[in-house]
């Protein structure tokens, strides 16, 4: 009989983001299960404690991936800011686990120390939109910080809007969805 080999550790935690992720973004972090995790992952509960320490540290890893994922999908690009937006709204209909994660980590865990990782990338986004000001490449019209969260809301637009206006947001066809966040961004920057 063949001894037993555990699958490498890379592989059991990359199934346990890949679940989490799903689990998470379906209900969030108070509803989510840990055994539906562990099952879905084809693991087993010790090991989230094992690798993440708790179902929150699971949910903040996930959290930190996508993020990580959205900045390397979607790198910013200080000098045609619309584009940004457009590409940007692009990942969010391709990964729309995206923002209902935030969503969730912003009614879930804005009481917790926010993730590292979010909050470096936040403040590289700003700097890089500030620096993009001072020289003349984006009007000067906002606060980085402020410019930042225009440009993300907008672009977001299509995928956050409640449930009763789906009828209204399947009347635009998806080409059209991305022309007006391009087209509103730039109005936001004239």
């Amino acid at each position: 009989m063949a001894a037993f080999t555990p699958p490498p550790a890379d592989a059991v935690r990359a199934r346990l983001l890949l679940a989490g992720r799903d689990e998470f973004a379906a209900v969030g972090l108070a509803a989510s299960r840990i055994e539906r995790i562990s099952a879905a992952s084809s693991s087993n509960k010790a090991q989230i404690f094992h690798y993440f320490g708790s179902k929150e540290g699971l949910f903040d890893a996930v959290v930190a991936q996508s993020v990580a994922e959205t900045l390397e999908d979607v790198p910013l690009d200080t000098d045609d800011l619309p584009e940004y937006a457009g590409r940007l709204h692009d990942s969010y209909a391709r990964r729309p686990w995206a923002l209902r994660l935030a969503t969730w980590y912003r009614l879930e865990r804005q009481d917790a120390s926010p993730v590292e990782d979010v909050v470096v990338a936040n403040e590289a986004v700003v700097s890089a939109i500030e620096h993009a000001q001072r020289a003349g490449v984006v009007p000067r019209s906002y606060r980085p910080a402020v410019l930042l969260a225009l440009v993300l809301t907008t672009a977001a637009m299509w995928s956050t809007t409640p449930a009763g206006f789906e009828p209204l947001v399947r009347a635009v066809t998806p080409a059209r969805r991305r022309q007006i966040v391009v087209d509103a961004v730039a109005a936001l920057i004239r």
